[in-house]
């Protein structure tokens, strides 16, 4: 519900005496291209930042200003990234997480209590696990907005690097034109190999190269 977002559970960690909460978040999760992106953000209980909120509700215009915001007020903040071989090998889920445990040890000062977005996390410091914490959590919604700006510029370089692929416009997610350029081209290095979409274009590439040739090879020449 919009409006939702606020310094509830932060507070809540404050009055038990927790003086540097953090909130975690990450992107690109349904991602069929690039890096899982997390990052961590302990916000400033003097400075305030309005209009804070789950980064998928606020515009790209906005989700840049608060950005800046951010780095300029917050206490500290860090991006940490899991790349697609690591996404391969683990599972996106353990990947999420490793991501966001790495932004968190980053921060510096370091955080002595984490509001974590949906994803239990093993850490030395109290945890506290919000389902929809980006839209709950101003330290998750923080978080979130600063993993989104990073991935989204991230996956425009990228397409500089792919242009056939239209990465700028859609983020490495399985849009129609995404699963079109796949087909049409493969996936490139950086493509989720172990996702779904991805697997059944690389079957797909390799069940065409075994075919045999339509013609009758002469081996005398």
């Amino acid at each position: 519900m919009a409006g939702s977002c606020s310094r509830r559970y932060e507070r809540m960690a404050w009055r038990r005496g927790f003086g540097r909460v953090a909130g975690t978040d990450e992107v690109g999760r349904g991602a069929l291209f690039g890096p899982v992106v997390a990052a961590a953000v302990i916000l400033d209980p003097a400075r305030r930042i309005p209009g804070l909120d789950d980064s998928k509700r606020v515009s790209r215009r906005r989700r840049l200003e608060l950005a800046e915001k951010i780095k300029e007020r917050a206490l500290a903040y860090a991006v940490a990234y899991v790349n697609p071989d690591r996404i391969d090998a683990w599972n996106i889920y353990q990947a999420s997480r490793q991501a966001m445990v790495a932004a968190l040890s980053q921060l510096y000062p370091p955080a002595d209590f984490v509001l974590s977005d949906a994803l239990p996390l093993d850490l030395p410091v109290p945890c506290r696990t919000l389902i929809r914490g980006d839209a709950r959590s101003v330290s998750i919604a923080a978080a979130s907005i600063l993993a989104k700006v990073e991935r989204d510029a991230l996956l425009r370089e990228l397409d500089l690097l792919y242009p056939a692929y239209g990465l700028a416009r859609h983020k490495g997610y399985a849009t129609r034109e995404h699963l079109e350029k796949l087909r049409q081209h493969g996936p490139t290095p950086l493509h989720r190999r172990s996702f779904a979409p991805v697997r059944a274009c690389l079957e797909w590439v390799l069940s065409a190269a075994q075919e045999p040739l339509p013609f009758r090879v002469n081996p005398s020449g």
